[in-house]
């Protein structure tokens, strides 16, 4: 038998695990080492060489682009379709077996699935139906609640409270979402997973039928299975199953949706003697990028171990940039860019990376200032995400009464007890009188409103008049950032839980630094600060992304990029404090997670790999002064460039021994600065600080004090009125 075109092209390792025996076997696949290849490879052996049939084979992957494309190389490695083969999602896959087995799964045969957003409005639903107030029971929380207990295969009647009140209340929302389900007929993802589990649990003769069946069960990507999956995956192995798992316990990076890396090394314990096979040979990075990935991941302990090698040259070292700020940062890899470029290069070989949703703002505003096409990987520009158009949504009603728009959509957001109805009667009285939907309100719509409806309308109008009395003469950041503040928005999403809510709080305060460093063209310097910040919002908001055809830089979170490879990578805010973020510092657990990350991001660079932090960053709404990031130092120096020595830095004024304040050339320093670093001065509303920092000239200077109680503010020249002391 020929079996040239299965073994072709394979290297030692890809080939021994693609010919080895029929017995449980972990292949370690290290990034870009062809993990893919052996899978579809192995499959091909099975079919061709082994005898064994398509209908025998159960292959599980984690996106149905995957799928797709696996079934479509095999089919084309044998020559041959193989319909028949079970290759897909878990969700996919278990979707199949509970159509196939409705009635012992307890299912309508008609059963519906239902996505994200399906699954939340009956929340919604629910908790209105059983009067609850959704400020205390957010929708989105319990919706998480409930998933991530399927996820752990609990159901509602099986859990303990634990005597906590707020846990029994959770429990009882499950129960009563799922008996929802129950009578409508309706599964959601999560289901899916934990249905089919039960399914094999309570029919034993099922079981068996596809144990018997599925002899040979491959797995991609194993490092991210979370407790249901690999429990589906273990019933269905069962003593005598062969598991073919694929998995890089390096690149586990989804720990906080409920991913379980730990099941590679379960793996080896609940199958003694299973066979390890490593592939470390790379095809996609130099060896220099390898290094400094090798490097930095050794530091985690518990690792099952492999070293990334090439047979590619050096290449470029990798280049370390020490920034002032983030302006400096988004100037630099914007000139970059554009380098690249003009040498003849592609935009779309280029890929900016970032740990935080927040920082892609500082880059758009760059890219648009100089004209660059990029898009947003996986996610929305910045001024189009929901929760900054909220915030402005109250920046704009504040600034202008008439904006119906804007009136509408924060009306009712955090819910204040206005529904549609209300809404309704509002947006026709004022279309019937030819007024705004603010006027209409004022008059509780002609007095059609009932009296607790009225009420509600009425404190939310007394809400913005407070806001915008309070905001008066402030700064244009204090402005914004009292008004996301008092608005209710931040305690909104504090309450939904997770990496998501973190993100929105995190671009809301973004939005407060943006408001800091906001600098109007020449059309918009005549106009109020407030009001001139919101016509360039909507100038970016409304100057689309580049088409997905369109040759533009690729910018996404780390997370986002686990997968692509880019020619020409950016990782850019490398502090610590930010990367690794402040919530996983003092976490073994989920320092090394961040670590993980930084691996994923160095090994999605093929040719050139760009690393930058910034010794001063506003960020989050406030002001750091960070150090360079752990994993910076974890790299090799004589894998390394810096592009620019480190600037002098001196001691601030005020006596700190983790923080260094960052004197920037020209500015403080110029003799026609009309203030001086380190100079003692107060403000009427803020009290005594010390110059720490200026920028700019004429009415658009900005100078940065640290204020004894306040903290560090940065405040316009001309608006500050600062005295010298």
């Amino acid at each position: 038998m020929d079996v040239t075109p299965i073994l072709d092209g394979l290297n030692d390792a890809q080939r021994q695990a693609v010919t080895a025996a029929a017995e449980p076997m972990l292949v370690l696949a290290g990034a870009g080492s062809g993990k893919t290849r052996v899978l579809v490879h192995r499959i091909a052996w099975l079919i061709e060489v082994e005898r064994v049939s398509p209908l025998g084979i159960l292959a599980v992957t984690f996106t149905n682009k995957a799928s797709a494309e696996m079934r479509a190389r095999i089919e084309t490695l044998l020559n041959m379709p193989v319909g028949n083969l079970w290759v897909g999602t878990f969700h996919g896959l278990a979707h199949r077996l509970l159509r196939r087995h409705y009635q012992e799964a307890q299912l309508p045969q008609g059963f519906q699935i239902i996505d994200s957003d399906d699954q939340l409005r009956i929340i919604k639903r629910m908790i209105k139906g059983l009067e609850l107030d959704e400020t205390a029971w957010v929708p989105r929380e319990v919706q998480y609640f409930i998933n991530a207990q399927k996820d752990e295969g609990r159901r509602a009647a099986n859990m303990d409270d634990r005597g906590d009140y707020s846990r029994a209340q959770m429990i009882k929302l499950y129960q009563s979402y799922q008996d929802i389900c129950e009578r409508s007929g309706l599964v959601d993802f999560a289901e899916l997973l934990l249905r089919a589990h039960e399914l094999w649990l309570k029919n034993p003769d099922i079981l068996g039928h596809y144990q018997r069946r599925f002899q040979h069960v491959l797995v991609d990507e194993f490092q991210d299975t979370n407790t249901i999956q690999y429990a589906w995956l273990r019933v269905l192995t069962g003593k005598t199953g062969i598991p073919f798992a694929v998995g890089d316990d390096d690149q586990s990076i989804y720990g906080w949706r409920g991913a379980r890396g730990e099941n590679m090394q379960r793996l080896q314990t609940d199958f003694p003697g299973i066979s390890l096979i490593k592939l470390e040979q790379n095809y996609r990075s130099t060896a220099n990028i390898l290094n400094a990935a090798n490097a930095v991941i050794d530091n985690n302990a518990g690792r099952l171990g492999k070293k990334l090698w090439t047979d590619d040259n050096e290449g470029d070292p990798i280049r370390i940039y020490n920034a002032y700020n983030e302006r400096d940062e988004a100037e630099f890899i914007t000139a970059r860019i554009q380098d690249w470029v003009a040498q003849g290069n592609a935009r779309a070989d280029i890929a900016i990376l970032y740990r935080s949703n927040a920082q892609s703002r500082v880059f758009e505003e760059a890219f648009f200032q100089n004209s660059v096409p990029y898009r947003v990987y996986g996610g929305l520009r910045f001024f189009e995400r929901a929760e900054i158009k909220d915030a402005m949504g109250y920046l704009r009603l504040i600034q202008n009464r008439d904006d119906d728009a804007s009136f509408e959509r924060i009306i009712n957001l955090p819910t204040r007890g206005i529904g549609a109805a209300t809404i309704t009667i509002i947006r026709d009285c004022a279309r019937a009188n030819a007024t705004p939907m603010w006027h209409a309100a004022l008059s509780s719509a002609g007095g059609q409103l009932s009296a607790r409806a009225a009420n509600a309308v009425q404190t939310f109008l007394a809400l913005i008049e407070k806001i915008d009395e309070d905001t008066q003469g402030l700064d244009l950041h204090e402005q914004v950032n009292r008004t996301i503040n008092q608005s209710g928005l931040i305690a909104h999403y504090k309450k939904e839980k997770g990496e998501r809510g973190e993100a929105r709080i995190e671009n809301l305060d973004e939005l407060v630094t943006a408001a800091e460093g906001f600098e109007p063209d020449d059309a918009e310097l005549e106009l109020p600060p407030l009001m001139a910040f919101l016509a360039h919002a909507a100038l970016e908001a409304g100057d689309d992304q580049a088409d997905k055809w369109e040759d533009c830089v690729q910018m996404m979170t780390l997370h986002s990029a686990k997968g692509l490879e880019f020619p020409l990578v950016f990782m850019a805010g490398v502090e610590e404090g930010l990367f690794p973020h402040k919530r996983s510092i003092n976490d073994p657990s989920g320092l090394e997670e961040e670590r993980r990350l930084c691996y994923v991001g160095i090994t999605r660079a093929m040719q050139q790999l760009y690393i930058s932090h910034a010794e001063q960053r506003r960020m989050w709404g406030s002001e750091t002064y960070a150090q360079a990031s752990r994993f910076i130092n974890e790299i090799p120096a004589e894998l390394v460039e810096d592009i620019r020595p480190k600037i002098a830095v001196s001691p601030p004024a005020f006596n700190s021994s983790n923080r260094q304040a960052v004197r920037r050339p020209n500015a403080a320093t110029r003799s026609d600065a009309p203030i001086k670093l380190g100079q003692r001065v107060s403000h009427a509303k803020f009290g005594e600080g010390v110059v720490m920092n200026y920028e700019g000239a004429g009415p658009h200077a900005r100078v940065q004090v640290n204020f004894e109680y306040e903290g560090m503010k940065w405040l316009v020249m001309s608006y500050a009125k600062l005295e010298l002391l």
